[in-house]
């Protein structure tokens, strides 16, 4: 499908979602963080989210975060079936995870983007939910543009420019 004559630019900043129509363009920035993209190639929509961690160390307060793993997949859950699809009806991407400081954690086995992905890969297998695809971890950050119109990601990988050795940049 083409490019619709007006459509909707949404940016995405850690912790939140957007579900939206074939009006839409999500971007997002990651480092260590998530992105799951759905999109249902018949009706048009779809959403993105953009997490920071997998889960919240302690029980919620008040009601669910996007900022972490789990409680952002039960928000675009809701999301489908507010619009009343299935959520298996959706082509499910994985984007993210990176690791920031290569140089620093190489001999740490505590990385927040692995975790991360391994908490998003978990979630998707409780929920019955196919990845379509993933460009998950490795070195650097990734630029993430999805249009809603026909479900194209486009996906910059850019590694670290600077490195850290010894307390000192290189």
């Amino acid at each position: 499908m083409r490019r619709p004559e007006s459509i909707i630019e949404i940016f995405l900043q850690p912790g939140e979602l957007y579900f939206g129509d074939r009006h839409t363009r999500i971007h997002t920035l990651l480092g260590s963080c998530v992105s799951l993209v759905c999109w249902h190639p018949t009706r048009l929509i779809g959403g993105m989210c953009h997490f920071m961690l997998p889960t919240r160390p302690h029980l919620p307060a008040g009601g669910l975060n996007g900022r972490y793993g789990d409680e952002a997949i039960e928000l675009m859950l809701r999301q489908a079936r507010r619009h009343g699809i299935s959520p298996m009806e959706f082509r499910i991407h994985l984007f993210g995870g990176g690791n920031m400081f290569p140089a620093i954690d190489r001999q740490k086995d505590n990385r927040v983007g692995r975790k991360n992905v391994d908490a998003a890969r978990q979630l998707l297998l409780a929920h019955g939910l196919n990845c379509s695809g993933a460009h998950v971890e490795g070195a650097g950050h990734r630029s993430l543009i999805f249009d809603l119109w026909n479900g194209q990601i486009a996906i910059r990988h850019i590694p670290p420019t600077l490195e850290i050795r010894q307390g000192r940049r290189a």
